[in-house]
């Protein structure tokens, strides 16, 4: 930290465009998808919380993964849409570290939760008598523990390595908000160590959780085929699919955004990529499980009219 206070104070983020009326525009578009992002997590958050029928290994996962998304959303948008209204790119180092810390401790919990459901409908497909044993209350407590912790260590140890280094070249970020690989193209230190453990903990845990829900699914589906009633293959696909498409999104963007090569200088394409990953998962994950899930559908439904009607 002493390399980084004696060389820079501050960084400057990038500007959605170079034009003043589109800057506005931009912020403005990505704070209202922003606020329908929240308000979609936080109804997920509402609806199976209220309501008893929601009170379910399944739903508790899901209401975590809103939490969490919510979380992911706000660190991000709101800061980048109020800079850019008032057109102001600078933030301090204490803002840079504190927003790549929760950054990556909101994505590692994400992924890992996601990991964590899909080991959940392996079990109540795969195993459904022992599924109320082995997904009780206490062990659900205790593998969203297991993802929080894990990833507060995680995420304490690549900010820490990350503002070890020295940014004495430039203090231009390429991005619209701060991350590590757009700190490490600009650091003059050697970053050797920092790509080294980086990919060390993309092997163990990118590829290690993706294989885990890959083989979940495999013997998931298996099981599903050899259902005699068709209905029955429909209700356990219906439980599936959402997750599936939410683990797509996440995994497809944020590989494409992080696996990108340190060398090449920002661009508008590689922001609106890292705009992709850091909103429209977040934004489009309620909707995807509203969607596909007819108990949601109708709480959401009962919420409105309640609200309608009182007024």
């Amino acid at each position: 930290m002493s390399n980084l206070n004696n060389s820079i104070t501050e960084f400057l983020l990038m500007e959605f465009s170079d034009i003043r009326e589109l800057q506005i525009l931009y912020s403005l578009l990505f704070f209202l998808i922003y606020l329908a992002g929240l308000m979609g997590n936080l109804l997920i958050v509402i609806i199976t919380t209220m309501d008893r029928r929601f009170h379910t290994p399944m739903y508790f996962f899901i209401r975590n993964l809103s939490i969490v998304d919510a979380c992911f959303i706000s660190i991000t948008v709101p800061p980048a849409s109020i800079n850019s209204l008032v057109n102001n790119r600078v933030i301090s180092v204490t803002g840079c570290a504190t927003q790549i810390f929760l950054l990556v401790w909101m994505a590692y919990v994400e992924y890992t939760l996601l990991t964590v459901m899909a080991h959940d409908r392996y079990v109540a497909i795969c195993h459904p008598l022992l599924y109320p044993v082995i997904m009780n209350p206490r062990a659900c407590m205790q593998m969203t523990s297991i993802c929080l912790f894990t990833g507060l260590l995680y995420a304490v140890v690549h900010t820490g390595l990350t503002f070890q280094l020295s940014f004495c070249q430039s203090n231009v970020i390429h991005q619209f908000f701060c991350d590590i690989p757009s700190l490490l193209k600009i650091s003059c230190s050697e970053i050797f160590f920092n790509l080294v453990s980086l990919l060390a903990s993309i092997l163990v845990l990118g590829v290690g959780c993706f294989a885990f829900i890959i083989v979940s699914y495999i013997r998931i589906f298996s099981t599903v085929l050899r259902f005699p009633v068709k209905e029955d293959q429909r209700k356990a696909f219906s439980t599936c699919i959402p997750h599936i498409i939410v683990i797509s999104l996440f995994v497809i963007s944020g590989s494409y955004v992080h696996l990108q090569p340190l060398s090449d200088s920002g661009s508008i394409k590689n922001m609106i990529i890292s705009v992709f990953y850091s909103i429209v998962p977040p934004f489009l994950n309620p909707i995807i499980y509203s969607l596909r899930n007819k108990q949601i559908k109708e709480a959401v439904r009962l919420v409105m009219k309640r609200k309608l009607f009182f007024k």
